[in-house]
Order: structure tokens, then C-alpha cells, then sequence
């Protein structure tokens, strides 16, 4: 259990997970651009990837997760 102000070793690995999780976004971002697949001129576009592909990840964890 975790004591108040502090983490134990659950909270910083849901922590990590979740840190990984938001920096798919920019990494898909800079992926798709390196490979000439995307261009990142338009905001509104980065800005729909960069929440479309973590929200994608974890959707995929979650079904792939069971019980």
C-alpha cells in the first residue's frame, strides 16, 4: 500500500506505462515525418495524431490486458 507522499513500486511503474503511452504520440509524429510519409506543416493535424495514436496504444494494451 502507499503511503502519502511517497510512491511505491507500482505507482512508478503505472507512472513509466503511462510516460510511454503519451511519448507514442510524438514518436509516431517524428517516424512518419523522418520517412517522408507525413509533412507536420498543418497544427490541427500534429495535433490529431499526437492524440489519436497514444489514446490507439492504449486501447491496444487495455483489450490485450485481460484479467
Amino acid at each position: 500500500m502507499q503511503k502519502q507522499y511517497s510512491f511505491d513500486r507500482e505507482s512508478v511503474q503505472k507512472i513509466a506505462k503511462g510516460a510511454l503511452i503519451a511519448a507514442s504520440g510524438a514518436g509516431a509524429l517524428a517516424f512518419l515525418e523522418y520517412i517522408g510519409q507525413i509533412q507536420i506543416n498543418d497544427p490541427l493535424l500534429a495535433s490529431v495524431v499526437a492524440f489519436v495514436v497514444p489514446t490507439l496504444v492504449n486501447l491496444v494494451k487495455e483489450f490485450i490486458r485481460g484479467e
